[in-house]
């Protein structure tokens, strides 16, 4: 535990470097109501204003993991880092499982132990466009462990605080469940071998930042660059200036523009799977649904294979 607890916070302190900026000015949030629609609609995505009228009727978790939220969080929110449903505690990262998803009955054990019920609705948040999604990841891996109800908040922490949601440090702990889940759903998930195998069957999108794609070695990879022939479409180009996500209209043409069809089938990836998580659920809410995840990621593919710069 002592490690993930030091993973996290390392993932922490990469978030001011680790996103990169967008040269995409388009603000959603700024046009009028009675223009194009504006807001984003999907099925894993709320607004802060639900959350804060249906606290009582869900779970949430602040995606942010333990040390945000002893900072500040919302007062019913359970904190939950990705690295606790993941391997982390063994070798390094870019190792072969480093980072993948826990075994199925490894996750049910750390799901119950912090109740989150299955028959429940999940709401996650994180930190919006100034993060790393991580509620995207939490969120991908409850839906392939077999939840059938996940949301993510869209505006992240800043929208619930903007929206009134009260606030306290720590958050709150929930009494432990029991949870099953007997495999996971592999519709979006990809490994390495599986990746390389197939790879020119797939489109492949880097959603990291320019330095990132462009060869600088930030987080310890084995190497800098980006996976061969791989389409960059930033994670933070997903959101406006306040954090919210554009329109499904607007980020529908963000896609289209980097040569990406709904047809197509597609991987992404970034260092450790977390934003391309969280961009493989934003896909197919804009209804590309040939999508998959590599949670190896750039981590395990620039240690084993060859990339581009």
């Amino acid at each position: 535990m002592k490690k993930i607890l030091t993973l996290a916070l390392l993932a922490l302190g990469l978030t001011l470097t680790g996103c990169g900026s967008s040269n995409n000015d388009t603000d959603d949030s700024t046009k009028e109501a009675t223009g194009p629609k504006t807001t984003f609609k999907g099925e894993y995505t709320v607004d802060a204003d639900y959350v804060k009228d249906n606290l009582d009727d869900i779970i949430l978790i602040d995606a942010r993991g333990d040390d945000a939220a002893k900072k500040g969080t919302v007062k019913e929110a359970v904190p939950m880092a990705w690295q606790y449903l993941a391997d982390v505690e063994s070798g390094a990262s870019g190792d072969e499982n480093w980072g993948l998803v826990l075994e199925p009955k490894k996750l049910a054990e750390r799901l119950g132990e912090k109740g989150i019920d299955k028959n429940k609705e999940v709401v996650l948040f994180a930190s919006a466009q100034e993060g790393w999604g991580d509620d995207g990841r939490i969120a991908w891996e409850l839906l392939a462990a077999g939840y059938k109800d996940v949301k993510m908040v869209d505006g992240g922490f800043s929208a619930l605080k903007d929206a009134g949601v009260k606030t306290n440090k720590g958050g709150t702990e929930l009494k432990p469940v029991d949870v099953e889940i007997d495999s996971l759903n592999q519709d979006h998930m990809i490994k390495t071998d599986e990746l390389k195998a197939d790879y020119d069957d797939y489109k492949i999108v880097d959603v990291r930042a320019d330095e990132e794609y462009d060869g600088e070695v930030l987080y310890g990879e084995a190497k800098g660059g980006h996976l061969p022939g791989a389409i960059q479409v930033r994670y933070t180009d997903m959101f406006n200036k306040n954090g919210t996500l554009k329109s499904n209209e607007k980020l529908t043409k963000l896609f289209e523009d980097a040569g990406l069809s709904k047809d197509d089938k597609i991987v992404t990836y970034c260092t450790a799977g977390i934003r391309s998580a969280y961009t493989q659920l934003v896909m197919d809410m804009c209804g590309f649904k040939n999508v998959k995840n590599y949670d190896g990621s750039f981590y395990r593919w620039a240690k084993v294979e060859a990339v581009e710069k």
